[in-house]
């Protein structure tokens, strides 16, 4: 549907005053927070929110908080969106102003890369020594595409997103996405990755995978890779990843086959020792999800201590029940 012309003259207006036209160019690269864009331009924190406040009325951009921090950044849906992207398209790359506001925000999102360097950096032995007994990333990457298939995804959820690791496998395959993490380190970690592989389609924020800041059926993909086993309860965690996505959809989990690693729940904090076929099967089939394939990847290192990982796609039976429906219906009008 397009704007009407109160609408479209209501859209001009909020981005053609210059500085809400420049943080609109800003958020065009990624989610910020009011100091961030403060630090950039230079301008007061009062000013800048104030600006903000007129885009999100206009629905151009969208808030979410995470913790003591709100951040924004530019709405991918709505006409008003799809107009404000035109006219950044057609805005001079080497205008001396949005020039400027680019080398800043390059120094923001340097120091946010250092931050998060210095967090993994506190915590790498650890993750090292895990590494060594893990399926290769390459192994586990190569897998999630040839499930997951070349055909294009519309909306993406990565639950328990980590470095953001599937959010960055899967960018070419989505149109946008949204990764889910409890800490706020890891978040940090992820946007700076997010920063480095130049992905501006992707966003990440804080929340309780077991209780999802989000509306139903929004997504056409979920992942979940290398979480459940963090969880008393992993059913639950199913459950709701089910709950938000589409009729139709797919829900795609990697994680640990069972194992007798003791030591990993006191050294790494994991809750289960691994998951059957069968256990990971009830429990989709009961959040109406249908298993369509499972695969098996064995670790490089063959030694006792390494750890087999498994890789489930499901699907949302809802569609299939549409489609029966209609089959019968167009079955019987062709008998009448």
């Amino acid at each position: 549907m397009a704007l009407g012309l109160d609408g479209l003259v209501d859209v001009l207006k909020a981005a053609g005053e210059q500085t809400r036209f420049r943080l609109l160019a800003l958020l065009a690269s990624g989610d910020l927070t009011v100091s961030d864009m403060t630090e950039i331009l230079g301008q007061s924190q009062p000013r800048i929110s104030r600006h903000l406040k007129l885009l999100a009325e206009e629905d151009l951009i969208e808030r979410y908080q995470e913790g003591a921090w709100a951040y924004f950044r530019l709405r991918h849906e709505g006409d008003g969106a799809v107009l404000v992207r035109t006219l950044l398209a057609g805005s001079d790359c080497n205008d001396p102003v949005l020039l400027r506001d680019g080398e800043r925000l390059a120094a923001v999102k340097r120091a946010r890369s250092d931050r998060a360097q210095a967090y993994f950096s506190r915590n790498a032995s650890e993750w090292d020594e895990l590494r060594r007994l893990l399926v290769s990333d390459a192994a586990v990457e190569d897998a999630v595409l040839r499930l997951v298939g070349p055909n294009p995804v519309d909306a993406l959820l990565d639950l328990g997103t980590g470095t953001g690791l599937m959010l960055r496998v899967l960018e070419k395959t989505y149109r946008h996405a949204v990764g889910i993490d409890a800490s706020r380190d890891m978040l940090a970690v992820a946007r700076a990755n997010l920063d480095k592989a130049g992905i501006v389609k992707a966003s990440v924020r804080h929340g309780d995978i077991l209780n999802l800041p989000l509306e139903g059926q929004d997504f056409d993909l979920v992942t979940v890779h290398q979480v459940l086993h963090f969880l008393d309860q992993p059913e639950l965690a199913i459950a709701e990843a089910a709950r938000v996505l589409r009729p139709g959809g797919r829900l795609l989990i990697v994680d640990l086959a069972p194992h007798s690693l003791e030591y990993l729940r006191d050294a790494h904090a994991h809750v289960r020792l691994g998951f059957s076929h069968q256990a990971v099967a009830e429990w989709l089939n009961k959040a109406g999800l249908d298993v369509e394939q499972t695969i098996d990847l064995d670790a490089d290192d063959r030694s006792e201590a390494a750890l087999t990982a498994t890789v489930w796609l499901a699907r949302d039976r809802r569609l299939l029940v549409a489609d029966a429906k209609s089959t019968v219906r167009a079955l019987a009008e062709q008998t009448i």
